[in-house]
């Protein structure tokens, strides 16, 4: 007589972050006005910030709105994701991220599904800012425009991993995620040029500026909707996004594992 074992089929991986990212969507499906929300702020320095800049020369001596709008662009992107940790710190401390551990869902799944489904809201929120703005003369080159949705949409990814990743860290001190949140956020802004131009900066704001990856994205942003495709400024752009975005998974995936064992 012989007996027969069973074991578990073996998870597909693909299969397990599609479902995590369907889950994280849901939400945003059923209530489209948190993508407006998300685009109060970056909409308030597009109408009150671009006037100025329309009445002044942009640094590339083209349109003043192909300089700004790039620029709000990548704002979007910053901060439509860099909260959105607080949504896993809240589900971590409701038990909620608990129940999920205990289901056949492989558990890097549970983290990259969150993080992949930034890309969807975030590209939406771009395309919003876009159509809002091309009534007052932005007029964005199609082919470069979709690639630097693209590009937006790695960054969102990367930026979103980073915020899960210090959510996960610091899940017990909601004071700690927010402090750290704001100390970095808004340097980054300035120093990444998507405001106002730095070439008139002091030295030691250059050299910072070129460290900062949304300095590079910024750029490539700007080359893009402009129709120039095949700069190094793009070049740059994409691989300061991508490693961006393999930082944030390296450290989330290790954070997530850390917290669970």
């Amino acid at each position: 007589m012989t007996t027969t074992t069973s074991t578990a089929p073996r998870r597909n991986a693909l299969g397990d972050i599609l479902i995590v990212m369907g889950r994280e969507l849901r939400p945003v499906a059923s209530d489209p006005f948190s993508l407006v929300a998300g685009l109060i702020q970056p909409l308030f320095f597009l109408l009150l910030f671009g006037p100025l800049i329309a009445t002044t020369t942009a640094p590339t001596q083209g349109s003043p709105w192909a300089w700004f709008v790039p620029g709000i662009l990548v704002m979007t992107s910053l901060f439509g994701t860099a909260g959105t940790g607080s949504n896993l710190q809240y589900d971590l401390q409701g038990g909620s991220q608990e129940r999920l551990l205990v289901t056949p869902l492989t558990r890097s799944s549970l983290f990259i599904g969150r993080a992949l489904k930034e890309f969807v809201p975030l590209v939406a929120q771009a395309v919003v800012v876009i159509l809002v703005v091309i009534p007052f003369g932005f007029r964005p080159d199609p082919g470069g425009g979709l690639l630097g949705l693209l590009l937006l949409g790695v960054l969102g990814i990367g930026i979103g991993s980073l915020s899960y990743a210090l959510a996960i860290a610091v899940r017990e001190q909601d004071w700690m995620f927010w402090t750290v949140h704001q100390t970095v956020l808004f340097p980054l802004m300035i120093l990444s040029g998507m405001l106002l131009p730095l070439e008139n900066g002091p030295t030691w704001m250059h050299v910072l500026a070129q460290f900062n990856p949304l300095t590079h994205v910024v750029n490539a942003e700007r080359d893009l909707f402009a129709g120039q495709i095949a700069t190094a400024d793009v070049a740059y752009g994409f691989l300061a996004a991508i490693i961006t975005a393999i930082l944030g998974f390296t450290l989330g995936l290790r954070a997530l594992r850390a917290s669970t064992t």
